[in-house]
């Protein structure tokens, strides 16, 4: 596994990243041009308007939804709706992102998480590169600290960093003069998951004009105790003014999630009738120390007995409101949590999840690298 570092910093120094990234001599980018950190990065009065980007001297990070504002988090939604109006309509990203580079710096396998990054930032006319751990030098025993710090001296001005580490996020950014986004770290958050969940819900249920989630009810279904993105829904949600339930076996959806803000219940099929939403979670094998493959947990007796309670099949879809909407961060274990004829039904907005993906992370890393159209 890879190591943080310590304390979140390395080899000693004490502050000041910041200041130093500033000071750097212009450092070189693609075809041997200087290229720009994030905090470099300020708006000239010659610059075109639909290329500023404007950041602040103090980095900006996105590393949780627990605690953000309703004003700043209906602010992200609202820029992320724009994004995927003008998408629909064919029309082309404003290139706020012009002169900054994007790093993803995935410790963690990803699918959607990372292309969607890669495309958001391409979309917003960012320098993108693509970091994976295994060709890196972190499978050589250097911390991810080291490696982000690194990258970062390269002129990268937002790292986007995905760890199988609580907390992993948060140390880097406490180093870094670049900006900071989670994609997901261990099982604490993944906030722009939870944007894009609740974006998704926002157009699906009508909210988009209000982002006014107050009579709407979510049912989080499933190994909630293991999943971030559970919290960052939890969070982002109950902002909203919704009410979330989570529901599963005592394993996995103990009581003491309900210090998160929601409520915990035992029965699905009582549930379900009264729901406006429904968002299945996968059960994560590989965090209850299966690392076999066999699909096998300490945390439930069985598969079988599993399905028979918390399965969303046909039959318990039958039982929902007719205008309740079937989500599902992905990915899925289609014939355990869902059924193939659910995920793939009326009522799933789950490849809707996956678009609005890109929508989502464009808003945030406008706001990380406070781009003038988003950050006032």
């Amino acid at each position: 596994m890879a190591q943080v570092g310590r304390s979140g910093r390395a080899g000693g120094r004490a502050g000041g990243s910041a200041v130093r990234n500033r000071k750097m001599s212009k450092k070189v980018g693609s075809g041997g041009k200087p290229t720009r950190t994030a905090s470099e990065v300020v708006e000239s009065p010659q610059a075109n308007s639909s290329t500023r980007a404007v950041v602040a001297a103090t980095p900006r990070h996105l590393l949780q939804l627990e605690g953000m504002d309703r004003v700043t988090l209906t602010r992200l939604l609202r820029r992320a709706t724009m994004h995927a109006t003008k998408a629909e309509a064919g029309e082309n990203a404003e290139q706020t992102l012009s002169g900054v580079t994007v790093a993803n710096l995935f410790f963690e396998d990803s699918t959607r998480t990372r292309t969607s990054f890669s495309m958001a930032a391409f979309n917003l006319g960012a320098r993108v590169l693509e970091f994976g751990a295994t060709t890196s030098s972190v499978s050589k025993g250097e911390t991810l600290i080291d490696t982000a710090r690194n990258v970062e001296a390269m002129g990268v001005g937002v790292l986007v960093v995905r760890a199988k580490q609580s907390g992993a996020a948060e140390m880097i950014s406490k180093d870094a003069g670049a900006s900071i986004v989670n994609a997901g770290d261990g099982r604490h958050e993944h906030p722009t998951q939870g944007l894009l969940d609740m974006l998704t819900a926002a157009q699906a249920l009508g909210r988009v004009e209000t982002l006014d989630f107050s009579d709407l009810r979510l049912a989080i279904v499933g190994d909630a105790v293991s999943s971030r993105v559970a919290r960052s829904a939890i969070h982002g949600f109950t902002t909203l003014g919704a009410k979330v339930m989570c529901i599963g076996p005592s394993a996995m959806a103990p009581k003491s999630l309900e210090t998160l803000g929601c409520t915990v219940e035992r029965d699905l099929d009582a549930v379900l009738p009264d729901v406006d939403a429904v968002m299945m979670l996968r059960v994560q094998f590989e965090r209850h120390g299966d690392a076999s493959g066999a699909k096998a947990s300490p945390l439930i007796p069985s598969i079988r007995e599993y399905r028979v309670g918390y399965a969303l099949t046909p039959d318990r879809e039958s039982m929902m409101k007719p205008s309740a909407i079937v989500m599902h961060p992905g990915p899925m274990n289609r014939g355990l949590e869902i059924d193939a004829a659910v995920a793939d039904g009326e009522r799933s907005v789950i490849l809707q999840q996956a678009r609005n993906g890109v929508f989502a992370r464009m808003a945030a890393l406008e706001w990380v690298a406070a781009a003038p159209q988003i950050a006032k």
